[in-house]
């Protein structure tokens, strides 16, 4: 069974990642991974600490000559920035006052995990529960997208919406998709690329920030990926939970999932047809991909809200937890918008997720014991 973990600080010395259960013999490209790295770093609105890292994978086990071993994967991404941290996130010895945060950000975890561990600096907190975890995540994707992609299984990502402006075209042709890579907001529309533009620089100018909405395609996930059988081995439920572990997000949609609730049944549901030379098919996708728990062959359709960043540089009021006083809550370094950037990190959150559902199925120790049953699975 395909397993992960993540570990690091955000100002630590790196963050590292550990894949258990991934198969032999896979070639693993090394300057893909680090190109998906670098998308999720890009996108207008993102702050200074861009600037700072250049996040590339070092692999540290589980690979020789390119391909994967079938052992674990162990990897790090270095931050640049510790050497700025080290007299404070040093793991042995730090300065206990020196950057110590006392005053809580609304929106963050700030408070309840402070509570939780019994911290009196926040900083033990916000360290790990940064978004700069997801670099982490991000490349574990790009390495499961390595193995679907042999089997032509392959996601895109663009955004939709960002703060008030959203793009009202519904968009289902892939390839068109694909030219979301070419924007700096990560939309495929130009027109609508420059308005979601201003709308980010008129929160900038006012400390303020923004949300929006981001959209994940699969295609060419076989049919029967997840299971009916037991609650916890849903697919739509599998990819919601990875989905809203991504710092932020805090909605998600399958399909027409939202729009649906407010149709007919017979609005919303897809007609089944049969052709003898491609078998079952559907003219249309309103469920996203998924049907009864399980993948029906159709593209797979994810949709994800994201709250505004909550670090502010306008501070929401707070109050100091050394001396309960009511403060305006501390500010560190931070982005105006990372809807773009989050974009990437749900698409590979959400082929890392597929990954998994598709070893559960197809898995073996090897590349070559999975292709000999992806060739039996697609004869049937």
């Amino acid at each position: 069974m395909l397993r992960y973990l993540t570990a690091g600080e955000s100002h630590g010395k790196c963050l590292m990642g550990i894949i258990e259960g991934f198969p032999a013999n896979v070639p693993i490209d090394i300057e893909m991974v680090n190109t998906d790295l670098r998308r999720r770093q890009k996108g207008y609105g993102r702050g200074g600490r861009m600037e700072i890292e250049k996040d590339e994978i070092e692999i540290l086990s589980g690979v020789r000559g390119g391909k994967t071993l079938g052992s674990p994967i162990a990897f790090r991404i270095a931050n640049r920035d510790y050497e700025n941290w080290e007299r404070y996130m040093n793991p042995l010895e730090v300065d206990v006052e020196g950057r110590k945060v006392t005053k809580p950000r609304p929106g963050h975890g700030d408070l309840a995990g402070a509570i939780k561990y019994g911290f009196h600096d926040i900083r033990n907190v916000l360290e790990r529960s940064s978004a700069r975890e997801t670099a982490v995540r991000t490349a574990i994707g790009s390495i499961a997208k390595q193995l679907l992609l042999i089997f032509g299984i392959a996601g895109v990502s663009h955004v939709t919406a960002i703060g008030g402006v959203s793009l009202r075209e519904k968009i289902e042709d892939f390839e068109r998709l694909k030219m979301a890579e070419q924007s700096s907001v990560h939309c495929v529309d130009p027109l609508v690329e420059q308005k979601m533009i201003q709308e980010i620089e008129r929160a900038k100018s006012t400390g303020d920030s923004l949300g929006g909405v981001f959209e994940i395609h699969i295609k060419g996930a076989p049919v029967g990926l997840g299971s009916y059988v037991h609650w916890d081995r849903k697919l739509d439920a599998r990819l919601a939970q990875g989905l809203m572990s991504i710092q932020g997000i805090k909605g998600i949609e399958v399909g027409w999932g939202f729009v649906g609730a407010s149709l007919q049944g017979s609005q919303v549901h897809d007609e089944i047809f049969y052709n003898a030379n491609t078998g079952y098919y559907r003219e249309s996708n309103r469920a996203g991909g998924i049907e009864g728990g399980m993948s029906n062959g159709e593209n797979i359709v994810l949709r994800c809200a994201m709250k505004p960043i909550p670090t502010l540089y306008k501070p929401l009021k707070s109050v100091d937890i050394e001396t309960k006083e009511p403060f305006v809550a501390s500010v560190e370094r931070s982005d105006t918008c990372a809807v773009p950037s989050a974009a990437i990190v749900g698409e590979m959150v959400a082929l890392t997720i597929i990954a998994e559902e598709f070893l559960k199925k197809f898995g073996g120790d090897s590349l070559e014991e999975i292709e000999e049953r992806w060739k039996n699975y697609k004869s049937i």
